[in-house]
């Protein structure tokens, strides 16, 4: 009869064989990763894979030690920071103990398959954020992520905490005694620092319960397996009948694969047990063939449900999803389902091999595919870095060059942060250089800026200089003096640095207000000897409101005529004043509605158009339009006479065939069409041309006077 009963399916030499090289996989894989929080599940297949299998499940994780929140400052007397930390501190009662702390490492479970592996947290520069955004940051990794999962965030974000705290510290004890403040007399009290430690706390707590739970269920069910095992030996010595026994095995199978995982330290001892009595109660089943035989065609039919299933899975795209499901499947095999008849187990264990090894192959081709683009991306990630402190090193001490700087940063930490993923050995390397280069960059920002101080105080005084000179001028009648030397201040103004942020406001607010008393009176007075354009704009809304209103005949010539006239009259009107000249953009749109509804050529309503278009550009003196009008029209002129050269040298391949021809038909049509369009181009350049000719002696102009503050200045609020 078949002895076989190994979780793979194959005779007991061959599982002797699978489990001792298995068992040594697991063993060296423990041996180089010691305290890994993670196992694999021992694999079946007899391939190279499976070492791969183990050793990414066994991958040894941060093991950083928690630390205190408190880092004394290097800058201080360790008395005297202590004595400062625990001051701060002391109403914070949540904090919990170091003492009390449950260290993970040495709480390891056999099972490596973990519904948050799949959990990513997102990479953050924590150097960026403030000290309540750190806090904020904190509570949102608690809330939202598995606490297993963000130890490493934590953690830099607890250094980060500390670093910018100790700043803080240092710069207070400096005011403190600047101040005349005895050093034995500092304490500082920190909200900031109590909100972390609370959050902290809070993390701390939250881990530590987890740790605690996961080790009370480990524990549990180690003694709920060992009690199978147990029962597992009973069955073999007890004069039951085969059916009673043959149900209580199935029984203990089925609370064995619900039991749970149990400390990976003796995962490998309990369950080489367990199937050691497995395989004592099949060879004990030999005195009862039905029953043997009847186990033996339902493992084997279930174990062919797991090929097909293998089978299908190799056409999954995922392959990381295919994968994972392997695990799973394999798991099942092993766990789940009990042995088959000898002379079919090595055909079906060759079959699921091969069908699991489609998978495996798949996998690291995808993975050898990606890790040249991973290595792509460190090169890149690394010249970024570089770029970095390149644009640190080139920054020049004004502000205005480091604002430059701030914004060059920021689009390189972009591109790196959207560059990719790099190879796995390589991702801390990278990410540690990376903040060490952030930080040392925001370092030298904020020495600039903390350097500034001296140099905003004195930007206060030249503007409140400006400020003076603007309140002495605001009612001054010499408007030809005055207004240049407005504009003058303006322009200082404009030259003077940054000033401290709680004057900022009131400076600039005093400021407008004078320029603006100014050039409001002298807008006034602009208003007042324009009158001409006052009545002009006046005329021009009269005959808007008439045109609005001009009913056509239906007679086509009448009806053109009149139009024709409005816009004789429009012209010769004159301008309104700059801020209502949107009213000729009215009178184009009443044009455009009136041509809309005659029935006339289109060449002609094209240029009657065009020609108040451009009247309008002349009527406002917008040469620049016109200018870039002309060369518009130029532009278009060559196109076109291109595009008919184009055609012409075309037809030269159809001399031999007759003009009857479709094809050539259609070139002559498109031919004419573009000469047709060519010269309405060429009438409209020649009109423009003529009317620009004819504004060769400029109009004089009167000088617009800036019409507020806001227009003449950047705003600074």
């Amino acid at each position: 009869m078949s002895e076989e009963i190994s979780p793979s399916g194959n005779q007991n030499d061959k599982k002797t064989t699978d489990n001792s090289e298995i068992t040594s996989e697991i063993n060296q894989a423990e041996t180089t990763a010691q305290n890994s929080t993670s196992d694999s599940i021992p694999s079946e297949i007899d391939t190279p894979e499976t070492s791969a299998v183990v050793e990414k499940a066994t991958e040894k994780p941060n093991t950083t030690p928690e630390t205190s929140i408190e880092t004394p400052s290097k800058e201080v007397k360790t008395t005297e920071v202590v004595t400062m930390v625990e001051k701060s501190d002391s109403d914070t009662s949540s904090d919990v103990s170091e003492e009390n702390e449950v260290d993970e490492e040495e709480i390891e479970t056999s099972d490596d398959i973990n519904e948050t592996d799949e959990i990513e947290i997102p990479e953050v520069d924590y150097s960026e954020l403030s000290m309540p955004n750190l806090t904020e940051a904190l509570n949102n990794l608690v809330t939202k992520y598995p606490v297993q999962k963000i130890k490493d965030p934590v953690d830099e974000i607890k250094n980060e905490f500390n670093n910018q705290f100790q700043e803080l510290l240092k710069t207070k004890k400096e005011e403190f005694l600047a101040e005349g403040g005895n050093i034995i007399d500092f304490h500082y009290e920190s909200s900031e620092k109590k909100a972390f430690n609370e959050a902290f706390s809070i993390y701390r707590a939250k881990k530590n319960a987890y740790y605690n739970n996961l080790k009370k269920s480990l524990e549990s069910n180690l003694v709920t397996r060992t009690a199978l095992i147990e029962e597992l030996k009973a069955l073999v010595e007890t004069d039951e009948s085969v059916n009673k026994n043959y149900k209580k095995l199935k029984d203990i199978q089925e609370r064995w694969r619900d039991a749970g995982a149990i400390p990976r330290d003796k995962y490998n001892t309990v369950w080489n047990n367990y199937h050691h009595h497995v395989d004592n109660y099949y060879n004990a089943l030999h005195l009862d063939n039905e029953f043997r035989e009847l186990d033996f065609k339902h493992n084997l039919e279930e174990k062919q449900k797991l090929i097909k299933h293998t089978e299908e899975l190799a056409e999954e795209s995922d392959i990381n999803k295919a994968f994972r499901e392997l695990q799973l499947i394999h798991r099942k095999w092993k766990e789940e389902i009990g042995p088959v008849a000898r002379e079919v187990s090595d055909e079906i264990w060759e079959k699921f091999s091969a069908a699991s090894r489609v998978i495996h192959d798949k996998k690291e081709q995808a993975e050898a595919a990606l890790e040249d683009t991973f290595k792509a991306n460190y090169s890149i990630k690394k010249e970024l870095i570089g770029l970095i402190d390149k644009v640190k090193a080139e920054a020049k001490p004004t502000h205005k060059a480091w604002q430059e700087s701030m914004k060059q940063v920021q689009e390189i930490r972009d591109i790196f942060f959207t560059a990719g993923r790099v190879p796995r050995d390589k991702n801390k390397e990278i990410w540690a250089s990376f903040k060490d280069t952030m930080r040392n960059f925001n370092k030298a920002k904020n020495d600039f800026y903390k350097n500034q101080k001296n140099q905003q105080f004195e930007n206060l005084e030249k503007k409140r200089a400006l400020i003076a000179i603007a309140e002495e001028h605001k009612d001054s009648e010499d408007y030809k003096s005055a207004t240049q030397l407005m504009k003058k201040v303006q322009a200082d103004w404009r030259k003077i640095g940054h000033v401290p942020r709680n004057e900022s406001d009131k400076v600039w607010k005093q400021f407008k207000k004078a320029c603006n008393h100014y050039f409001d009176r002298l807008n006034a007075l602009k208003d007042e000897e324009n009158k001409e354009e006052v009545v002009n704009l006046e005329q021009k809304t009269v005959l808007l409101d008439a045109t609005e209103n001009l009913e056509l005949t239906g007679d086509h010539k009448v009806d053109i005529t009149a139009i024709k006239e409005k816009i004789t009259e429009w012209k010769s009107i004159g301008r309104v004043p700059f801020k209502k000249k949107s009213i000729d953009q009215k009178f184009n749109k009443v044009l455009d509605g009136l041509f809309g509804k005659l029935d006339l050529d289109k060449k002609e309503a094209e240029l009657i158009k065009f020609e108040n278009k451009v009247n309008s550009m002349v009527s406002q003196d917008d040469d620049r339009q016109l200018q870039n009008e002309q060369f518009f029209l130029s532009k278009k002129v060559d196109e076109v006479q291109a595009e008919i050269s184009q055609l012409e040298n075309n037809l030269g391949f159809f001399r031999h065939v007759d003009d009857d021809n479709p094809l050539v038909k259609d070139v002559h049509k498109n031919i004419a069409k573009h000469k047709e369009q060519l010269a309405l181009w060429k009438q409209k350049y020649s009109k423009i041309k003529a009317m620009r000719a004819a504004k060769d002696a400029p109009q004089p102009e009167i000088q617009e006077a800036p019409k507020s503050t806001d227009e003449a200045l950047d705003t600074e609020a």
